[in-house]
């Protein structure tokens, strides 16, 4: 009988932690919610006091993103946001792509052929993570301004590389150095080269922690704002500093074409990170089990 009373308390216990769960989780969704709704308002119903939550849906804030050129920009010479959004895409999935992989070769070579003063060079690389961007976006400016790359896609994407890359050998370097070796040396009294157990072995080990590190690096690029409105030119210029821009019109905000491109920014971060969600779970919680 105490068994059955003690379940009872634990299942109880249970549903009010999922409750709470229930509520936290409605609490951080609801400014993401509003903004969704508010991007099928017209404006009459985004403006509405009290605010409506009961209303006609439409697609006009959708196609006006596409259709109309920054509408409450001042910038005459503004293109579609499509371009926005290709630029957005284009240069945070290259640099992600490429912080991976210089990172991967990085993190393997740390973790399997350390150096004298291994950890030296490790706490070097965090320490250009220590401090906040903007304390470097001088020299970054004028450096950009000399060398002709303000205003480039080259030139964004080497600087979103060079920010990931230190959060990404970090975090890969964790994975690498959970894997045991004597795997790898069984490989290698197998005739595999070094090249074969990187590829064959050890890198289909770590791919939930690839995943992990794409997922972090890609948000960290896709929201970053700062240097790339002072970075890009009007061709590359990203979703957030044309976001930004659309701010400034002579008619005021108009809140739900503001909504409709923030939803829109949205999807494709959702989509890969619902698309690496399994491999996303297990790179966060690797190495916490022991075997």
């Amino acid at each position: 009988m105490r068994f059955f009373r003690k379940k009872q308390g634990i299942g109880k216990a249970g549903a009010g932690w999922s409750l709470f769960a229930g509520v936290v989780s409605l609490i951080y969704f609801f400014p993401v919610l509003w903004i969704i709704l508010t991007a099928f308002k017209t404006r009459t119903d985004t403006l509405s006091i009290p605010p409506k939550f009961i209303f006609t849906p439409t697609f006009d804030n959708f196609i006006a993103v596409f259709y109309r050129s920054a509408a409450s920009s001042q910038d005459a010479a503004s293109t579609g946001f499509e371009l926005y959004f290709f630029n957005s895409i284009f240069i945070a999935g290259t640099s992600v792509i490429l912080a991976l992989i210089i990172g991967t070769l990085a993190s393997y070579g740390f973790s399997r052929h350390p150096l004298r003063g291994n950890d030296t060079y490790l706490f070097v690389i965090l320490t250009t993570r220590m401090l906040p961007p903007i304390i470097a976006i001088i020299p970054i400016f004028l450096m950009f301004r000399l060398s002709g790359l303000s205003g480039t896609y080259i030139g964004i994407i080497l600087l979103y590389t060079a920010f990931n890359l230190p959060f990404s050998i970090w975090m890969i370097k964790s994975f690498f150095d959970e894997i045991s070796t004597d795997v790898e040396d069984a490989a290698r009294m197998d005739g595999s080269r070094d090249r074969g157990v990187f590829f064959k072995i050890c890198l289909p080990q770590v791919k939930a922690g690839l995943a992990a590190t794409a997922v972090f690096a890609l948000i960290l690029t896709w929201n970053e704002f700062l240097f790339a409105l002072l970075l890009t030119g009007t061709d590359t210029r990203t979703v957030p500093v044309q976001m930004a821009r659309t701010l400034g019109g002579e008619i005021g905000v108009d809140w739900g074409l503001l909504a409709a491109i923030v939803t829109i920014f949205l999807i494709p971060v959702f989509a890969v990170t619902y698309m690496l969600q399994n491999h996303l779970l297990r790179g966060v919680t690797f190495g916490t089990v022991k075997k």
